[in-house]
């Protein structure tokens, strides 16, 4: 087991960390470390491949099972989530000094926030290969002058990467439409995502005794037809609009609506959607659970009424599951359903059209298992994480060898095919 290290230890080293011999260092980086499960199994496969991983992010728990579960070494700085100049200049030094001592062939950040620290500070500690992963474009649900911001950050953040991946060809788009980044400079690998789903272990559909058992343990009836929802229950991910969905398809005394996610406090969804949704004993809410995947198995179908997404990861997981997702057409939603094939997209923030769609799934069981069955068959061809992090390894073998050609380039493993 990887044992952890702090900023603290490092800080008091005042010689160089030199490169290691097996491969090159690589260096992730994220504002908080609940983020860091985006890169659950990537960063176990890169480590197993010969790369040197390391993760900076904020202090906590989720850090330090991060660093234990996936065998890297982890660094705690404290960043801020919402712009706080001091703090991000603070956070911003340390980054710089601690990049410095590490001396990596590759820093790869992923949110906004830590895209603008980890690129400006590997640029000044100059770091061979600098990556901005772009999981979405959080300016796309906004106006006016934090709109024009967060547009600029986001600008900064690409015009100081080598490379900017999208993790969807629609966020790509959006990306060079608004100009927010050279379009030479950014690109989706294979069908985009940061580490795909595993369909073939932990996401796959289990016989109906354990659904029933399932919805027992959450109070549902084992007759019932159930809507799920996965995510954080916030004002972006469309709350407010699936409550108002909710009152239209209750009239169907043998429907449940099972919520799984925590509340988000930073974007929170109105408090008259969150009153309705929690009086309705019909409506039963898990909170915040370390592994969505077993809840899969008591839904019928998903909805997902987000107003803008990177690339749904809630979609694929449904889609792994065998389940249909309604979604509205927005970015990454896009990517991650096939309209009429593997769930149904509607115009977005059309609840009329999301309740119509919803109700065809509910009445329709051959429906629901066709568009599940070829939604897993997609995920299981297109969304292999072994795919995505062989194609990732080479990304950042090519990138060392064009811009650090005396950095140690590890040869692309070949991977057991995934059953």
């Amino acid at each position: 087991m990887a044992e952890a290290v702090t900023t603290t230890e490092l800080i008091h080293e005042e010689r160089s960390s030199p490169q290691p011999v097996g491969g090159m260092r690589l260096v992730h980086l994220t504002t908080i470390p609940a983020t860091l499960a985006f890169l659950r199994g990537q960063a176990a496969s890169l480590h197993g491949m010969g790369f040197d991983v390391h993760a900076i992010s904020s202090p906590g728990p989720d850090l330090t099972r991060f660093g234990e579960e996936e065998l890297v070494a982890v660094h705690a700085v404290e960043m801020a989530r919402r712009i706080a100049p001091l703090r991000d200049l603070a956070a911003l030094w340390r980054v710089w000094r601690l990049l410095r001592k590490l001396q990596p062939s590759i820093v790869d950040a992923h949110t906004p926030k830590a895209g603008l620290i980890g690129m400006v500070a590997g640029t000044l500690a100059g770091t061979p290969v600098r990556i901005y992963h772009l999981h979405g474009l959080r300016f796309a649900t906004t106006s006016g002058w934090r709109r024009h911001l967060l547009c600029l950050l986001e600008t900064v953040s690409c015009a100081f990467a080598h490379r900017v991946l999208a993790v969807s060809p629609s966020v790509r788009a959006i990306a060079i439409e608004e100009r927010i980044c050279n379009p030479a400079r950014i690109k989706v690998l294979l069908r985009g995502s940061i580490a795909g789903v595993d369909a073939a272990g932990r996401f796959r559909p289990e016989p109906g005794m354990l659904r029933d058992g399932r919805r027992s343990t959450l109070g549902i009836p084992p007759n019932s037809s159930v809507i799920g929802f996965v995510g954080r229950l916030a004002r972006d991910k469309g709350l407010s609009d699936l409550a108002t969905a909710w009152q239209q398809l209750r009239s169907n005394e043998l429907l449940r609506l099972l919520v799984v996610g925590s509340f988000d406090s930073s974007d929170p969804p109105t408090s008259e959607s969150m009153n309705m949704l929690r009086s309705d004993p019909r409506v039963h809410f898990t909170g915040l659970v370390p592994d969505a995947a077993p809840l899969y198995t008591a839904m019928d179908v998903v909805a997902l009424p987000t107003y803008r997404e990177g690339l749904s990861q809630v979609a694929l997981e449904a889609a792994a599951m065998a389940l249909p997702v309604v979604a509205y057409r927005v970015s990454g939603c896009v990517d991650s359903i096939m309209d009429g094939v593997t769930g149904t997209l509607v115009p977005s923030r059309d609840v009329n059209a999301l309740v119509q769609a919803l109700r065809r799934y509910v009445a329709d069981p051959a429906l629901r298992q066709e568009h599940g069955t070829a939604a897993r068959s997609r995920v299981l061809a297109e969304f292999r994480p072994d795919d995505l992090f062989q194609a990732l390894a080479s990304e950042y073998a090519d990138l060392v060898a064009a811009n650090a050609p005396d950095h140690r380039r590890p040869p692309p493993p070949m991977l057991p095919p995934q059953e």
